[in-house]
């Protein structure tokens, strides 16, 4: 078949296999120009490996380090006519090619927050790797359905306390009109809470420790975006801000397990970027188009991989990392400059329909979006037929 993208509001229904592997090629071609880095772990989980923030971890430690992997994702396979999704196709890639460089890699698909793909993936673990230096969490869900009760909970992306208004791009009309989200009840703070903040992050690190898999001196961390006073009404006072109060609970809860192991856990604040998650959060999609142009103009922008080797070399293996006062790790130091946000602020106001090609680069944030799902890379044939069938990269 020949394969043309097909989205539908904030989602790309379908992926390019061969444009999904030129991605994650440019991506390891990053980290190897960077040489190796000095003390990168041996042996790392990935808890969601296969797209953004948590495919570039995996990277990261495999060309960076050299690390043996074992990823856990949530995929759908491709079928004689119908393609599979991207994450599929980026952990086929990454498997290809950490095969060719001698690296071990393993990885399941599933549910990573019940306890059935806990115990196979500690089982492979187990098997594959022995005990773990880094497990990094990088979990994106609108739900989760609690392993102990049964009950799914959903997660929702609205103000507390009061209803918010601001400006919003609707990405398919690219209309420009004010939304406005209405506060959320306390249920919905509670299943946000229960989806998005720490506790699961929490299991999985006592599940391993209990099964004697985390190395003397391992490190876990989760991934979190905090933003600034243009984002604070839907990141901070929010439901996504409750959970993410609930995940530095859960980081400081999982420090003092460590210690036995002399392990550490830190949540990491990384910067706006255009993910499978951030472009369906209202107002994100106009925010980060800003971000672009005023980061691009100074020189300061980086990609999911360029984020990810700063965290790994300014961060996780530094004997001087950027720690704020609540122990989080903090990789969105140039993108929440004061000078940087006081420029974005000062665009924000002027945005129109008419002039959004020239006051932001909506056009890098749509090129970002589609090459998340192996769409507009270079040297993809993109009008040849394509074979949507790839092996499965994941363990039976």
């Amino acid at each position: 078949m020949i394969i043309k993208p097909k989205v539908r509001g904030f989602i790309c229904t379908n992926a390019h296999p061969q444009g999904c592997a030129a991605h994650v090629q440019e991506q390891i071609d990053f980290i190897k120009s960077k040489g190796p880095i000095a003390g990168s772990p041996k042996n790392v989980l990935v808890i969601g490996c296969s797209t953004g923030y948590g495919l570039a971890s995996r990277i990261t430690a495999a060309f960076g380090g050299g690390a043996n992997t074992v990823g856990v994702a949530f995929e759908k396979p491709p079928t004689d006519r119908k393609t599979g999704s991207a994450g599929y196709y980026n952990t086929a890639a990454f498997h290809a090619a950490a095969d060719k460089a001698g690296l071990v890699a393993a990885s399941l698909n599933g549910d990573a927050f019940s306890d059935e793909i806990k115990a196979q993936t500690l089982a492979l673990v187990k098997e594959k790797l022995g005990k773990i230096d880094l497990v990094v969490y990088s979990l994106a869900s609108p739900r989760r359905t609690d392993p102990k009760t049964g009950v799914m909970h959903s997660s929702v992306l609205k103000p507390i306390g009061e209803g918010y208004t601001a400006k919003n791009l609707n990405t398919d009309t690219l209309k420009i009109a004010d939304i406005t989200v209405e506060p959320a009840s306390d249920e919905e703070i509670a299943n946000t809470v229960k989806v998005m903040g720490g506790e699961d992050w929490e299991l999985w690190i006592d599940a391993l420790k209990q099964a004697d898999l985390l190395a003397d001196g391992c490190r876990t961390v989760a991934y979190t975006y905090l933003g600034e006073k243009l984002t604070w009404p839907i990141y901070g006072h929010a439901t996504i801000g409750k959970a993410k109060e609930d995940l530095d609970r859960a980081a400081a809860a999982i420090n003092a397990q460590l210690k036995s192991v002399q392990g550490a856990a830190n949540v990491s604040v990384l910067k706006a970027l255009v993910t499978q998650s951030s472009s369906a959060i209202p107002i994100m999609p106009l925010y980060i188009s800003l971000v672009y142009k005023v980061m691009k103009e100074e020189g300061t922008h980086e990609g999911c991989i360029e984020q990810l080797y700063r965290l790994f070399t300014e961060g996780l293996y530094t004997s001087t990392p950027r720690l704020d006062d609540h122990n989080r790790l903090r990789m969105d130091n140039l993108e929440l400059r004061p000078e940087t946000q006081a420029k974005i602020e000062a665009l924000w106001p002027k945005v129109t329909e008419e002039n959004l090609f020239e006051i932001t680069d909506y056009k890098g944030y749509n090129d970002d979006f589609l090459r998340l799902f192996g769409f507009g890379l270079a040297g993809v044939d993109y009008e040849r037929e394509t074979d949507p069938l790839v092996a499965a990269p994941f363990q039976a």
